[in-house]
């Protein structure tokens, strides 16, 4: 199998399939592929082993179907494309070493990767956390490509040294960190802070990967352009947001270009 990814802003994965290999992904991520490739959707892919497997896999943000790309028919070529801006990582994983990513985080793998929630070591992180806590855990033996929102901030965690990170900039880390549930501390920087009241607690030893703009952000900063509901001004707001849109990505890309 060869690798390519390309772009920058919105990058895109290609994978180059000799005949026999196969890639599983998330049921309506692909992008494009050659007419050698077949395909077959099942819920039971990605290591999911009975009804229960596919609940568990779904709760950490994956769909109930699953997507296999064979090249049965000879070699052909699978492309998986970026759904915002940002980075697609690939990581290499093997038993006994684990990764959990952001809910939406996973793009594709080879059929060995095993994708499931990953339930976290206490109870407030679950009930508490909310959604931008729910991780996915990916597991078992292969190769996989992860999307990272934004820019990507790696850090190497000491024993004992630990992070506080807004739950929406924790991209990916690895299982051999503590993930915990904190608050911010302090009633005024609660109320008046605007950081909201829980924070992401990463403890080492292990890397972590962290996202500087999560989709959830991206979505914050265009709500004061998109229409508000007042007869007039939804075509002008709505334009205003496609062009901030359009200006940033273009802005981006015109940098990378030069």
């Amino acid at each position: 199998m060869q690798e390519k990814i390309i772009g920058s802003v919105m990058p895109v994965l290609e994978l180059m399939l000799d005949q026999g290999e196969r890639i599983v992904a998330e049921a309506g991520e692909l992008s494009w592929i050659s007419s050698s490739i077949d395909l077959h959707t099942s819920t039971q892919l990605a290591g999911a082993k009975g009804l229960f497997g596919v609940l568990k896999r779904a709760m950490g943000g994956g769909g109930l179907f699953m997507t296999e790309y064979a090249a049965n028919r000879g070699p052909g070529l699978v492309a998986f494309a970026n759904k915002v801006p940002g980075h697609i990582l690939p990581i290499d994983v093997q038993p006994g070493g684990t990764y959990l990513i952001h809910r939406h985080g996973f793009l594709c793998g080879t059929p060995g990767i095993e994708l499931t929630v990953g339930f976290q070591r206490t109870l407030g992180a679950g009930v508490f956390g909310g959604e931008g806590f729910v991780l996915q855990k990916v597991g078992g033996t292969g190769r996989s490509w992860i999307e990272i929102d934004g820019e990507v901030v790696s850090y190497d965690l000491r024993p004992g040294e630990n992070l506080r990170v807004h739950p929406g900039h924790v991209g990916m880390f690895q299982d051999t960190v503590t993930f915990d549930i904190t608050t911010v501390p302090g009633i005024r920087n609660v109320l008046f802070g605007g950081d909201g009241l829980f924070l992401a607690s990463l403890t080492g030893p292990g890397r972590v990967w962290l996202q500087s703009m999560p989709l959830s952000n991206l979505a914050h900063a265009l709500a004061h352009y998109l229409p508000s509901g007042e007869s007039g001004r939804s075509g002008v707001t709505a334009a205003a947001a496609g062009g901030v849109l359009g200006a940033v990505l273009g802005g981006l890309s015109g940098d990378n270009n030069s």
